[in-house]
């Protein structure tokens, strides 16, 4: 393949397109450093002067702060581990096992990710009150799963294609039962795909907000994000200390996609090749 002829535009064009994208982040951090007085200014500053923490302060003195990170973290992993648990069997079978209906089975994960959020509340909210999970971490935890096993089973479907049929035929021949080959061959085959899917999956439950609103009653399981409307009232909005929760919120995230940046780009392109 030839190299571009102008690779400064194809630089600039990646510049632009990525500051846009970056323009609400820096926003957002450059509000939550602004003086609370000076945010709804008629002319917008672009660098907060004088740099202050008050709304960080305000943010951190809040009560339910700290429960509702606990909350968001609960939750968050526990969507990874309900996922990987659920997603990678139903992975393997859609793409080892040679079944009727497969194919079906593909496009209604497909089409299970088409819904938004909130045509599934209602129902999911019915069923879990029915079931008694409602308010508690479990019924958040598998709501947020809902959103999250069709894009697994879709991304690990390829990826376990493309691992060689032939090491887990050794490893049948050598004595290991299916259970065995999937935990000791496959699994760390593959395992810088399941790093990028865990990680997304993290994000999706740590930014999820209509779930925890609807499924959630009271401050004991509901996640960070449902706090930020502590700080809109009825008489108006205390963008500041909006601002800096919604800043600390997306600390983790940053930390996640740092730690595991290669793994995530690695593991999502692993599987493109064959599938």
């Amino acid at each position: 393949m030839r190299p571009p002829r102008r690779p400064w535009l194809l630089t600039g064009a990646a510049t632009l397109i990525t500051a846009a994208f970056l323009l609400p982040v820096y926003w957002m951090a450059k509000t939550s450093l602004t003086k609370p007085d000076r945010i709804l200014t008629a002319s917008p500053q672009w660098v907060p002067s004088p740099v202050t923490g008050e709304n960080y302060s305000t943010a951190l003195a809040y009560a339910g702060l700290t429960r509702a990170l606990l909350n968001s973290l609960v939750i968050s992993c526990g969507v990874v581990a309900l996922t990987l648990l659920l997603g990678v069997p139903l992975g393997y079978a859609l793409a080892r096992i040679r079944m009727r209906g497969s194919g079906a089975m593909v496009l209604a994960l497909l089409v299970a990710q088409l819904p938004p959020a909130i045509v599934l509340a209602a129902p999911l909210f019915i069923l879990e009150h029915r079931a008694g999970v409602d308010n508690t971490y479990l019924g958040l935890i598998a709501a947020d799963t809902t959103l999250t096993l069709p894009f697994t089973v879709i991304v690990l479907r390829p990826v376990l294609r493309s691992v060689p049929p032939e090491l887990e035929e050794a490893a049948l021949v050598d004595g290991c039962g299916l259970p065995g080959v999937l935990l000791r061959v496959v699994l760390p085959v593959m395992a810088p795909a399941l790093v990028a899917v865990a990680g997304l999956c993290f994000l999706i439950g740590w930014g999820e907000f209509l779930f925890g609103l609807t499924l959630a009653e009271g401050p004991d399981v509901q996640p960070v994000t449902v706090l930020l409307n502590a700080f809109v009232g009825q008489h108006g909005t205390s963008w500041g200390a909006l601002m800096a929760t919604a800043t600390l919120i997306s600390i983790p995230v940053v930390c996640v996609f740092a730690l595991f940046q290669r793994f995530i780009v690695g593991g999502l392109a692993s599987g493109s090749v064959r599938g």
